[in-house]
């Protein structure tokens, strides 16, 4: 019993002594043990990180789900761990309606069937968008909500253990000045190896795991080229989707497919332009037959021509030829060869090049 007493009372004086230090620091009248430059760096880069994670990880979660109400609906499913129930997209109750309203019109009139059709290909994109999201959710928020609720929350409780550390040790500094008897100095002074050796050890710790934050730096590097991809695919397929729908449309009766042309030339005459999108051919699948009247006659007369590249194109292998805007290159067809693709030249240089990166030259 006594000698329970005795170590009572001595963790009550800790106690005491750790409050007392903690309150003199905040009103300036005891020193304080400042941490190296190296491990203040370390701290404020993981607050750094912590702080624009949050903030990229709420603005995606924007970006997938623009509708607040549902974004909170699907936080307290997941809270609830059940199942999100299954609603479809924007695009998809569209492609409905347009199924429903086409089938109304009837699938044999003009107007029924290009609705049908336009409500199939919005139906496919949401499908694409539902890829995405999904991909998304997966690849990209998953890891830093995974950060920021484990490897981060880890941080803060080292990061609080070494604060507690770093007072004890003040604490015992602090006693040590103010001991006159010899035995209590002796006390004193073995008290303030032992803090000494625990704050040394907890800095340790929570450096190794600050320094950990470089490696959650190209984690995170990794699940945003996957985000980019996931966003190529999705924007590639619904642009491929969309050309497709306006070559059925295209298929279609002047007198019902000219309808906005007749509006706009009798209101002033004004035309409006649609830009032609490049697309690499590793984002989207070739179709035959794709290409301006030009190119159609470079590949039947099997000559060459001169040609200006559009836009900038990095080659995907040694087979390609890397181009630059605006410079001029020579392009011929060879049989057999994808409809498109053409045979490039530059000087010695040669390799398939993209028709949709050029413009021929008369």
């Amino acid at each position: 019993p006594n000698f329970f007493h005795l170590r009572m009372m001595k963790a009550t004086r800790f106690t005491l002594s750790f409050h007392l230090q903690f309150t003199e620091e905040k009103l300036g009248q005891a020193e304080k043990t400042e941490l190296d430059a190296h491990l203040e760096n370390l701290l404020c880069r993981a607050e750094c990180t912590k702080q624009n994670t949050e903030r990229i990880m709420k603005q995606t979660e924007v970006l997938l789900q623009p509708n607040p109400n549902v974004r909170i609906e699907e936080f307290l499913y997941e809270k609830l761990e059940k199942k999100v129930p299954t609603r479809m997209n924007n695009h998809e109750v569209l492609g409905q309606s347009m199924i429903e309203s086409g089938s109304e019109f009837g699938p044999g009139t003009a107007y029924g069937n290009a609705l049908i059709k336009c409500g199939e290909t919005e139906k496919q994109i949401g499908g694409a968008e539902r890829e995405f999201i999904q991909s998304s959710a997966i690849n990209f928020l998953t890891p830093f909500r995974n950060f920021l609720e484990g490897d981060f929350k880890t941080i803060l409780k080292e990061r609080k253990l070494l604060q507690v550390k770093r007072l004890d040790l003040d604490a015992a500094k602090t006693r040590l000045k103010k001991a006159r008897v010899p035995d209590a100095r002796a006390v004193a002074e073995q008290d303030l190896r032992m803090t000494q050796s625990e704050f040394d050890r907890q800095a340790e710790i929570t450096r190794l795991l600050l320094e950990g934050v470089s490696s959650t730096h190209a984690h995170h590097l990794r699940c945003l080229t996957d985000f980019v991809e996931a966003q190529t695919t999705y924007y590639a397929q619904s642009y491929q989707y969309m050309v497709d729908l306006q070559k059925q449309l295209g298929s279609f009766p002047s007198t019902f497919s000219s309808n906005n042309n007749q509006s706009s030339s009798s209101s002033g005459g004004a035309s409006i332009s649609i830009p032609t999108i490049p697309l690499s051919a590793s984002m989207l699948s070739p179709s035959p037959g794709r290409g301006l009247s030009g190119f159609s006659e470079l590949r039947i007369s099997s000559g060459s021509r001169k040609a200006r590249v559009l836009y900038d194109y990095d080659a995907a292998g040694s087979s390609e030829l890397s181009l630059l805007a605006d410079e001029v290159i020579m392009v011929s067809s060879v049989p057999g060869m994808d409809s498109d693709w053409l045979l490039g030249e530059r000087g010695t240089q040669k390799g398939k090049v993209p028709i949709t990166y050029l413009e021929l030259l008369n």
